[in-house]
């Protein structure tokens, strides 16, 4: 039985992750505010949670500390925690591009930089990063939250190569627009049908396609540094 680490668990995707590896292996989410989502969740599926701002470094090592202190090891890290924004470009604050980048790419390093120093000490462990298909290509009027998502692409491949030696993998997942709450609640009922037609399968991703594919990039211990599209054939 592995222990999993994922941060974010109360969102879409970090629910849908936590909820696929909790049927074989020790699973804890981080929240940050939603305590009572997270206490529902973890009742659910029999998991932990942990609160955790992933934005600021002693909340994110405390947070590893304290799932050390409890299972003695993190097998796998799911860098999943993450905010987006839709502005024009011209209309972003310095405020505003500090905030998304903090979370979505300073967050990633935090979370990582605290979990893989006990991996490396084990020579064993797994770190999958959630960007997104805007990380890869670029979106109109999100150039905050597609510069963080690209950046963790390239941190995901930097790490590969320097841990690849320690037994750690490191890669990517790249969802398209999946069916969730903050898409809802970024875009429109008529944009979300635009985006599902121009997806060559017709349809929006579901939270559990993208857990999925963070379990077989997991697992996988011959695939290191790479960037798995969930996205329908949008890119």
């Amino acid at each position: 039985m592995s222990v999993i680490l994922i941060t974010g668990g109360t969102g879409a995707i970090g629910s849908a992750v936590a909820a696929e590896f909790a049927r074989t292996d020790d699973v804890v989410i981080t929240y940050n505010r939603r305590e009572q989502e997270a206490q529902r969740l973890c009742s659910e599926l029999h998991c932990t949670a942990v609160q955790a701002d992933v934005s600021d470094y002693a909340s994110a090592q405390n947070a590893v500390r304290q799932v050390l202190d409890e299972f003695g090891r993190i097998d796998v890290l799911v860098n999943n925690a993450g905010i987006a924004q839709i502005k024009l470009f011209t209309d972003i604050t310095p405020e505003d591009w500090n905030r998304v980048l903090s979370v979505n790419l300073t967050g990633c390093f935090n979370m990582t930089q605290a979990a893989v120093k006990s991996m490396i000490s084990r020579k064993s462990g797994a770190v999958v990063n959630i960007s997104s298909v805007w990380g890869v290509f670029g979106g109109a009027c999100e150039s905050a939250y597609s510069a963080s998502k690209a950046g963790m692409i390239g941190l995901t491949k930097a790490l590969a190569r320097e841990l690849g030696a320690s037994g750690i993998t490191v890669n990517c997942v790249a969802p398209g627009v999946i069916e969730s709450p903050m898409n809802s609640s970024h875009l429109t009922t008529e944009e979300l049908s635009e985006l599902a037609e121009q997806t060559p399968v017709c349809r929006l991703g579901q939270p559990s396609e993208v857990a999925k594919a963070v379990r077989a990039l997991a697992e996988n211990r011959f695939i290191t540094g790479q960037v798995l599209g969930v996205d329908g054939g949008f890119c």
